[in-house]
């Protein structure tokens, strides 16, 4: 019998939990006696570490969805198919600039091509809580200057914030 907001909270951040959980098995392997066991226990602690700061940087990404559409990352594409609003394709390897902005009280992401291209996407679209995989190809960009970003306009009423750029 767990309360429902517990077992949403637990459900968001499961990823993370698991990471954390395995980060503690890796100590207490390493601390159980023993150079071998130390040195495997060891490799387990920074296996999870890593994890867990991968999910951890994630979790900003995960919003219950919202909006409309859905968002897929496929061979190094962002692709939006969007319900009511234009959708689209950009190449990650064809993005020169990142932007979040609020549209119409929702947060969103502009992703504009070398081409002058621009694609809107939803941060709260289905599936959206993959960019933060995708965007971490992309030379240069800090993820927590990214969570800052989402975190700045989920709390404005009007914000633009670029979070990153093509250096070239």
């Amino acid at each position: 019998m767990i309360r429902p907001e517990l077992r949403q909270s637990f459900g968001r951040h499961a990823e993370l939990i698991i990471f954390v959980g395995l980060t503690g098995l890796g100590l207490w392997l390493a601390f159980r006696g023993g150079w071998f066991l130390a040195l495997v226990g060891g490799a387990v602690v920074l296996v999870g570490a890593v994890l867990a700061l991968g999910a951890l940087r994630r979790g900003a990404f995960r919003r219950p969805v919202a909006a409309p559409g859905v968002v897929e990352v496929v061979e190094g594409a962002i692709r939006y198919y969007g319900a009511t609003e234009l959708g689209g394709e950009i190449a990650l390897r064809d993005l020169t600039e990142i932007r979040l902005l609020r549209v119409r009280a929702r947060a969103h992401w502009r992703l504009r091509s070398h081409t002058g291209e621009a694609l809107l996407v939803p941060a709260d679209a289905a599936g959206a809580e993959a960019l933060a995989d995708a965007f971490t190809a992309l030379p240069g960009l800090d993820m927590r200057a990214v969570s800052a970003a989402l975190a700045h306009v989920a709390d404005q009423r009007d914000a633009i914030r670029t979070v990153w750029r093509r250096q070239d």
